[in-house]
């Protein structure tokens, strides 16, 4: 019987499962945080789904490696412990960052998603805990933005289209006589996030908070890190 590939990489808790000389599996980010790792320095825990998902990916019609969920679940759990948090809980969420990497350097063509594990359940949690509503609205409205921008296509077309987002942003400036982010308040970011959502159904024909968060792995050397 075939050996089933190993496809996620933990690192965390003062061990690593990857080293440096291993960038073409984890790619370079992967690689070099597992390596932090294993010369002491303080790296928050996390786990690298390998390169080779993504090769997989796209041999099999864009279907990911049926062993890959237990895996990332599995992965996933680590980072929980080490936290002391967990994902999706409505009390003491765990938010994670998802940052793509590659085996070579490709400046300026990495995407990242921040604050993902926020949804309306875990907001209220994550306010409860910080005591800061601007802050967690703040956070929300990032990740429906990058989320919408980089798993779902929303951008600009071409270079002189406006973004989608910041336009809904901007129209709110606007509306408020206000010219700076970090003048719109708690409830002005809780109206975008419903804008944003809004916006994504209209041109995607989805509802945000049913759509299954799908793009681990398709880049080369994704890792997951606390957010």
């Amino acid at each position: 019987m075939a050996k089933v590939p190993k496809y996620v990489y933990f690192f965390g808790s003062g061990k690593a499962e990857g080293t440096a000389e291993m960038k073409n599996l984890l790619g370079g980010k992967g690689a070099n945080l597992a390596e932090m790792v294993n010369i002491g320095l303080p790296v928050p825990p996390g786990f690298s789904i390998t390169t080779e998902v993504c090769t997989a990916y796209y041999q099999n019609k864009r279907q990911y490696p049926k062993s890959l969920k237990k895996e990332v679940l599995a992965a996933l759990a680590k980072v929980e412990k080490a936290m002391g948090a967990k994902f999706g809980d409505d009390k003491n969420p765990l938010l994670v960052s998802v940052r793509s990497g590659a085996r070579a350097s490709m400046p300026g063509m990495m995407d990242t998603i921040l604050n993902l594990g926020l949804n309306d359940k875990t907001v209220a949690g994550l306010i409860a805990k910080t005591k800061n509503e601007r802050f967690v609205y703040d956070s929300y409205r990032r990740f429906v933005q990058m989320y919408g921008d980089v798993v779902l296509g929303l951008k600009p077309v071409n270079k002189d289209d406006i973004d989608p987002f910041e336009e809904i942003i901007e129209a709110k400036k606007q509306q408020r006589n206000i010219k700076l982010d970090t003048e719109l308040t708690a409830e002005d970011l809780k109206e975008l996030v419903l804008k944003f959502k809004a916006a994504i159904k209209e041109k995607t024909g989805h509802d945000f908070l049913k759509i299954r968060w799908n793009s681990c792995g398709v880049l080369s050397g994704q890792c997951l890190v606390p957010g």
